[in-house]
């Protein structure tokens, strides 16, 4: 059975165009990686859970903030990892530097038998359609393209 997540691209217009919130996964894996690191707050939809509920609450689960508005589909994409992305779009705000994510368990150093606890994300910002394209992992650059063609930019 295919994986399937949801999540959210929360957007703002600005002077200078329409910004994204994206969020940088934690851990040691990802420490040092900037470029094609980045995400939209996603996460795995429980069995039986509506993918909009699902994005929803993986917004709050990582980024410590409630979502309120209605969730505009922008579609779902397939991941390299054969894993299904559902994507929303909401406009609002956030502020990147109050982000509280919660916790997973990760085997560190990969077959160590080590587990060690790691924000699911560490750190957040908003960045500019362009800026984001560099910044988003590849399988996602069709949710920013999607959010464009919508917002028609």
């Amino acid at each position: 059975m295919t994986k399937q997540s949801a999540g959210v691209l929360l957007y703002r217009r600005t002077q200078q165009g329409p910004e994204v919130f994206l969020a940088h996964p934690g851990g040691p894996f990802w420490a040092r990686k900037d470029a094609g690191a980045w995400s939209i707050p996603k996460g795995e939809i429980a069995f039986g859970e509506d993918a909009e509920c699902a994005a929803k609450r993986e917004f709050l689960e990582e980024t410590g903030f409630t979502l309120s508005g209605e969730l505009v589909p922008l579609g779902a994409y397939s991941q390299s990892s054969g894993k299904v992305v559902h994507a929303f779009a909401l406009e609002g705000d956030a502020d990147p530097s109050r982000i509280t994510s919660n916790l997973c368990q990760i085997e560190w150093p990969p077959g160590s038998g080590r587990r060690i606890d790691i924000p699911e994300i560490d750190r957040a910002g908003w960045f500019t359609l362009a800026a984001a394209m560099a910044k988003i992992t590849k399988g996602q650059r069709p949710i920013l393209e999607a959010l464009a063609l919508r917002l028609g930019v």
